[in-house]
C-alpha cells in the first residue's frame, strides 16, 4: 500500500504558466466577467477580501483572466502526467484517486479578485473521486458535501477503520448511488471576514459574526446562480432567514461539541 499527496500550485497567482498554455486561448475569445458588480443589497463586509492580484486597467483584467485559463490548462497537463504514470505502472485497478481544490477563485465576479469570500466562486470547489470499485463511474452527484468528508471516505474505500471522532462523513456510497445524500447542507467559514456559510440545493445563507451583527446574505442559487441579489432583508424571505440562522447556530454548537 502507498499514499501520495500531490499538491499543485496552479491555478494561482502569479499566472506564469509556460507560453504554450497561454497560446491555447485567444484573449478576445475569453468571456467577459458575467457579474462584475457587487450583489445588490450586500453588506459592506462581503466585499472585504484579499483581492489577490487585483488588476487596475481593462488590459490588466484581460491578462489576468487569460492567465487563469492558461494556468488551469497547465495544471491539467501536470495532473495528466501523474495519471499516465499510474496507468503505465498498472496501478489503476487498485488505486483510489481524489482530485479537489482547497478553494475557488474570483476573477472579477462580484467585483472581487481572489479567494477569501463566501460566494460560490470562492467557496465551491471541484471534487472528483475515482475508485476501482465504484459502480457509477463518470456520474455527477448533486448532493452537498464538504472537504471534511474526504478523510472518512478515502479511509472507507481503502478498507481502513474510520475514526468515530471525525466531523466528516463517509460519502463512498454515493459512488454507487449518485442520489444518495449524507448532508442537507454544506458548511464553510471565511475567517478573514468572520463569515459563515450554509449552502444547500436552493439557498446560500451567509452570516457575518456569530450574532449576525456585521450583516447577512441570502441567495437563491436556483433563480440567481451568479448571486446578483441579496434577498436577506426582503420581507417575503424573513422566515427562510430565521430558519437558516437557527440551523447555523445548531451547526456551530455541534462543531464545538465534537
Amino acid at each position: 500500500p502507498f499514499f501520495l499527496g500531490v499538491g499543485f500550485w496552479k491555478p494561482h497567482t502569479p499566472f506564469n504558466a509556460p507560453k504554450r498554455y497561454w497560446d491555447m486561448y485567444r484573449r478576445e475569445d475569453i468571456p467577459a466577467i458575467p457579474n462584475p458588480a457587487p450583489p445588490k443589497d450586500a453588506p459592506t463586509v462581503a466585499m472585504m477580501n484579499a483581492n489577490d492580484g487585483k488588476p487596475q486597467t481593462k488590459d490588466d483584467i484581460s491578462e489576468v483572466r487569460h492567465g487563469y485559463y492558461a494556468a488551469t490548462s497547465y495544471l491539467d497537463a501536470q495532473l495528466g502526467k501523474v495519471i499516465d504514470e499510474a496507468e503505465r505502472l498498472g496501478l489503476m485497478e487498485n488505486t483510489v484517486i481524489v482530485f479537489w481544490s482547497d478553494h475557488g477563485f474570483h476573477l472579477g465576479e462580484q467585483g472581487l479578485w481572489g479567494k477569501t469570500s463566501n460566494f460560490e466562486n470562492a467557496a465551491r470547489v471541484p471534487m472528483i473521486i475515482v475508485a476501482p470499485q465504484a459502480k457509477r463511474a463518470g456520474t455527477k452527484a448533486g448532493g452537498p458535501v464538504e472537504l471534511l468528508d474526504l478523510y472518512p471516505t478515502v479511509a472507507a474505500l481503502c478498507g481502513l477503520e474510520v475514526p468515530a471522532r471525525l466531523q466528516g462523513l463517509n460519502i463512498a456510497r454515493t459512488l454507487d448511488d449518485p442520489s444518495h445524500r449524507v448532508r442537507d447542507t454544506a458548511f464553510s467559514v471565511a475567517p478573514s471576514t468572520k463569515g459563515f456559510l450554509l449552502r444547500d440545493d436552493r439557498f446560500a445563507y451567509i452570516q457575518y459574526q456569530e450574532d449576525a451583527s456585521a450583516g447577512i446574505e441570502l441567495y437563491d442559487i436556483v433563480a440567481d446562480p451568479r448571486q446578483y441579489t441579496n434577498l436577506a432583508r426582503r420581507a417575503e424571505h424573513a422566515s427562510t432567514v430565521t430558519a437558516y440562522r437557527e440551523r447555523l447556530a445548531d451547526k456551530l454548537r455541534a462543531v464545538r461539541t465534537n
